[in-house]
């Protein structure tokens, strides 16, 4: 009888010290955690392009870990908009046009889905005229997958076909059908991506195989089926 006491008494203050430790380690990670938004928000809100990328690798490794906070948030909103939204002029001159950091923000946009992030990705791929950070901004826009009253077929659209006129590239024109393909079943009115691709497809800017895709998804569009194409280009 007194060995089972012994064992009982044993057992409860392990667990004690357990749940003592354990909301230490709780309360130690909210600090991390805390000091490390800290860090990220200084970081890319600095003026040296240096630290906004050190503020990126941050912010992906919380993606990939699937630890991204409300403050890591806002800081890859101001990123993806660093030298768009956000400018540091000096006499006139823009200091702070860094379209690798907001092209970089933009993939990471893509893989944190919310509406939060749908909704910058929707104006930087309007707003910018770097190719590099349009093709970011619609290849996450495809990966996040919302179209609510068709707003992000609308603003695809839009973006191919300002750029189409003004900087044609295969590379956009790809991620623009591979949007498409994502985001095609939540479309209520196809009529604007039918435009959009069909315009890709008679664009001899682009090379072959690109509108060579266009084609196939036009086909599949007219036809009612809108599976995602498995044929990549080359």
């Amino acid at each position: 009888m007194k060995s089972l006491k012994k064992v009982a008494c044993t057992a409860c203050a392990l667990f004690m010290a357990f749940s003592v430790a354990a909301q230490e380690k709780s309360a130690e990670q909210e600090y991390l955690s805390t000091v490390e938004d800290v860090v990220i928000t200084e970081l890319a809100n600095s003026d040296e392009r240096d630290n906004k990328l050190v503020a990126l690798q941050y912010l992906e490794n919380a993606v990939e870990e699937g630890r991204v906070s409300p403050d890591m948030l806002v800081a890859l909103d101001r990123l993806a908009g660093e030298g768009v939204n956000t400018q540091s002029r000096q006499s006139g001159r823009l200091m702070n046009n860094y379209p690798d950091i907001r092209a970089k923000a933009c993939d990471l946009l893509g893989k944190v889905p919310s509406e939060e992030s749908k909704t910058t990705l929707k104006k930087i791929a309007l707003e910018d005229n770097e190719p590099m950070v349009i093709t970011a901004a619609v290849r996450s826009l495809g990966e996040i997958g919302m179209n609510n009253n068709d707003d992000v077929i609308t603003t695809i659209a839009w973006a191919n076909k300002k750029n189409a006129v003004l900087n044609p590239t295969s590379s956009l024109a790809l991620e623009v059908l591979i949007a498409y393909e994502k985001i095609a079943d939540k479309v209520q009115d196809k009529s604007a991506m039918i435009q959009s691709v069909g315009q890709i497809a008679t664009n001899y800017h682009y090379v072959k195989p690109v509108r060579e895709r266009a084609l196939e998804l036009l086909k599949k569009l007219q036809s009612g089926n809108t599976g995602s194409s498995k044929k990549d280009a080359k």
